[in-house]
């Protein structure tokens, strides 16, 4: 007999990216304790270098003072993966979820991201594949990457997640060697498909549909605008 699981989508708009880590991982102690279900959050963030626990630097090509100059945040975190942009125009997912419940393993929750990914570009006619053999995330001819993927796993509960271009100014991957991969381009659905696509919050809910397809949900609990509230010791 199949089990039925929902999953609670919040729909946050633009988030500073601290702000949203701190929310993370409050959510995650919450999903460990049982006191939330699988949670997602749908979201986009000002423009955001974030450095992986390997602490890759030396992909940040320009001195970290000049990143207010570009009006850029400099962020390090404990999600796998190397320097990556986050910014306008790019939907973020963050799934807050039990992996032991949905019987999945890590390599396998990695794979369903990718085909969160792939299957929203294909709406759009955009043929995007699984990056070769040390390239995660989610690319156009194997040449141009249109996702990323970063996740962090602790006791079965996953944080951080995937980042999709819609149409970021891609500009701001010049400053890094994005992902750690010097001799690939990045591109975003704009660039692929030209200049009529929907409205992005329209794109978005359609990747939140995608994922909760791949993982499984039986019901989407739709959540917006939920508010994040902060005191002097964080998220209360």
């Amino acid at each position: 007999m199949r089990v039925l699981r929902s999953l609670e989508v919040w729909k946050l708009g633009i988030v500073n990216y601290l702000d949203a880590l701190k929310l993370q991982e409050k959510l995650v102690l919450d999903r460990k304790s049982h006191k939330i279900c699988d949670t997602l959050l749908s979201l986009q963030h000002p423009p955001t270098y974030t450095v992986g626990k390997r602490r890759t630097d030396h992909n940040l090509l320009i001195p970290q003072s000049e990143l207010e100059q570009v009006g850029a945040e400099l962020h390090y975190t404990q999600r796998g993966g190397d320097i990556t942009f986050h910014g306008p125009h790019q939907a973020i997912l963050y799934p807050i979820i039990s992996l032991r419940e949905i019987g999945l393993g890590a390599r396998s929750f990695v794979e369903k991201l990718e085909l969160t990914m792939i299957e929203l570009a294909a709406k759009y006619g955009v043929k995007a594949c699984p990056g070769q053999a040390g390239e995660t995330g989610v690319w156009v001819e194997q040449r141009r990457k249109i996702g990323a993927i970063g996740v962090q796993i602790s006791n079965g509960v996953t944080s951080h997640g995937l980042a999709f271009n819609i149409d970021p100014d891609l500009t701001y991957f010049g400053h890094i060697v994005p992902c750690g991969i010097s001799d690939k381009e990045v591109t975003s659905l704009r660039r692929e498909t030209g200049p009529i696509l929907p409205d992005e919050e329209i794109i978005q809910e359609q990747l939140v549909s995608c994922f909760a397809k791949n993982f499984g949900y039986s019901s989407v609990i739709w959540k917006e605008g939920t508010p994040i509230f902060f005191d002097k010791d964080g998220i209360k």
